[in-house]
């Protein structure tokens, strides 16, 4: 599928597939409940887990991220592109649904330069939530080939190349500066 038919999926309330900058990501658009949803069972992911939030910018992650409760410092460690690729544990904002932050007064956010993620938020107009690309137990697809072989051949699939990152992004958190994830 090309871009535009990927936007309609998201904004359908269905489950897609994105190249990022290691494996692909499944992701729906976090406004959805009902896409949530999908993607939850899909992955078999419980709820309390939560989900990471990718964008090309900060400012998509406004309706998500408590940005008040940021130092300057903070705010700028959090507002670059690290190699490898980081995930932040941040404040989130009290009235997010549950489904987007799990058991968690945080959320994860990841700014991501990957052409194809930016071209999704930026035409889509929001974030996107961001899980890897693969069913419970299997590895996550690093072609859209592998998506296709573990979701079938009428997933919608954003038909693009993962970037050269070897390993999915590392997590840590913003307050301690500790990894989570080794990436």
């Amino acid at each position: 599928m090309n871009t535009q038919q990927i936007i309609a999926a998201l904004l359908n309330d269905e489950v897609i597939a994105y190249p990022t900058e290691a494996v692909f990501g499944l992701g729906c658009n976090p406004y959805s409940e009902t896409a949530i949803q999908r993607l939850l069972a899909l992955k078999k992911r419980p709820i309390e887990k939560g989900l990471i939030l990718i964008a090309p910018a900060l400012h998509y992650f406004q309706d998500f991220v408590d940005l008040e409760a940021l130092t300057d410092e903070q705010y700028q460690r959090l507002n670059q592109l690290y190699t490898p690729a980081t995930t932040w544990i941040v404040p989130v904002k009290m009235d997010v649904p549950r489904l987007v932050r799990g058991k968690f007064d945080t959320i994860a956010i990841r700014l991501c330069a990957h052409p194809d993620v930016t071209a999704l938020c930026e035409r889509g107009k929001m974030p996107l939530i961001s899980t890897s690309a693969n069913l419970t137990g299997k590895e996550p697809a690093r072609t859209y080939a592998e998506v296709y072989q573990q979701f079938g051949k009428d997933f919608p699939v954003l038909e693009g190349q993962v970037g050269g990152a070897k390993n999915p992004s590392q997590i840590k958190d913003l307050f301690t500066n500790q990894i989570v994830r080794q990436g």
